[in-house]
């Protein structure tokens, strides 16, 4: 796994969504950089206004996210969030949707 500067990457939004949204953490710099995709979720999750959900679209380079995604979230979160897995997109890339409560 090659580690970036996170400081050097896009975030992944910079406003609160009080709306359904999708979060994309299947660019480039995703693929190799597994700490990038759970800071980058966590993110996309505190931007998320509650009773909405944000769709996190997960590399495919990192597996099913019920592997490393899921305990993260729920570690962080628990009882405060609803995880859904949603499909496999064509290019192998994983969609999770994020209920906040």
């Amino acid at each position: 796994m090659t580690a970036h500067s996170h400081d050097s990457v896009e975030p992944v939004t910079d406003h609160s969504h009080d709306n359904s949204w999708s979060a994309n953490l299947e660019k480039p710099h995703h693929a190799d950089d597994e700490e990038l995709v759970l800071s980058q979720a966590a993110a996309a999750i505190e931007w998320t206004v509650p009773g909405n959900h944000v769709n996190l679209v997960t590399h495919a380079n990192h597996g099913h996210p019920e592997s490393y995604l899921y305990p993260h979230l729920d570690d962080a979160y628990g009882d405060d969030i609803d995880v859904e897995y949603v499909k496999q997109c064509g290019c192998g890339g994983h969609v999770t949707r994020v209920h906040v409560r």
